[in-house]
């Protein structure tokens, strides 16, 4: 059957306000503002890569709504699946961010409470949304939300299913959203329709109380669950601007897994929608040849580094410039300093 899209995803847009460079929330006059969110910045990445995606969520119906429109356009972004909220109290979730410069971390201020996202109903989309798409993702935190974005949630993940789409689930847990028992109960319901299952060794113990090394906690929930791929990000943080980052991916299918040197000492610029980044690159590959876990691995890790030397939520890089970066992570020889 025909899709008209590679992937859609469901989950809430927010804008994002950050004192430039290295000022504080706390002193400083001016915020600059830029859009993103989890499910964004995944269908983001994949458009840049080359896959037609879209978005699905609920904004307000006045002029910041226009503005995250106007930003999920210029990323590549169907808008097909956005519906307004007209209503007075109609706003659109913020989050305030300030980088961090060794030994102060970085900080995030959240007020998104009440914001239209949290009203989205099954009922805002015709029944065609759900045989539109070859793979549909989201996240724990669009669960965490509210009863009521989890309800619509739980019920897309049904019926994506239903009509023969892969299921792709990050936890992405965000302790100040829910505790680790609520998000095991709610998670544990979603994971027999879930293909392809995102989630790091740190998450795994706490949410799941897995315990044991990375690779046998990956293997764990496919047997327990009729999970296709595991994936697993491994970063080390030397410093807020210094980080390691590599990840390993299990395919329960052939009882592989697959890995590869780690990208060491990234010059992290912003590490917001890093982790976001990984997964596009992951979906990306999988979704050209779902059988290619070594590729989706690479293209994963590539995205994910290159997104932290650059700000905003939103990734930037396009299919060229990610393929330069594996060839480079690969050589062993002399490298020019400079792409000309």
């Amino acid at each position: 059957m025909n899709k008209s899209f590679d992937l859609l995803s469901l989950g809430e847009v927010l804008l994002r306000l950050s004192p430039p460079g290295n000022e504080r929330l706390v002193r400083g006059g001016t915020l600059q503002e830029q859009v993103g969110g989890a499910e964004l910045n995944v269908v983001s990445g994949v458009s840049l890569l080359g896959l037609r995606t879209g978005i699905i969520s609920k904004l307000p119906a006045n002029d910041i709504g226009t503005y995250a429109k106007n930003q999920i356009r210029f990323c590549g972004v169907s808008d097909d699946y956005l519906v307004y909220d007209s209503s007075p109290d109609a706003r659109l979730g913020i989050y305030f961010y300030e980088n961090g410069a060794y030994p102060r971390k970085p900080g995030v201020v959240y007020d998104r409470k009440h914001s239209t996202i949290n009203n989205i109903s099954i009922d805002d989309f015709d029944d065609s949304l759900f045989a539109s798409t070859r793979c549909f993702h989201t996240s724990g935190i669009t669960l965490a939300l509210s009863p009521q974005c989890c309800m619509t949630g739980m019920e897309m993940i049904r019926r994506f299913k239903e009509n023969g789409a892969v299921i792709s689930f990050d936890v992405n847990f965000r302790g100040n959203l829910w505790s680790g028992d609520q998000a095991r109960e709610c998670i544990k319901k979603i994971l027999p329709y879930v293909d392809i299952f995102f989630c790091s060794e740190e998450t795994a113990r706490l949410t799941f109380l897995k315990d044991g090394d990375a690779k046998s906690i990956m293997k764990s929930f496919t047997s327990e669950y009729p999970i296709s791929i595991v994936a697993s990000t491994q970063r080390i943080v030397h410093s807020p601007k210094i980080h390691t980052f590599g990840s390993i991916i299990y395919d329960a299918r052939s009882d592989r897994f697959y890995e590869e040197e780690p990208y060491h000492n990234i010059e992290v610029v912003d590490r917001i929608g890093s982790g976001d980044a990984y997964v596009s690159g992951v979906l990306y590959g999988l979704l050209s040849d779902y059988n290619d876990c070594q590729r989706a691995l690479e293209i994963g890790n590539a995205t994910s580094a290159v997104k932290n030397t650059i700000p905003g939520d939103l990734p930037s890089s396009d299919l060229k410039e990610i393929e330069n970066l594996i060839r480079s992570h690969k050589s062993t020889g002399p490298q020019p300093e400079m792409a000309r």
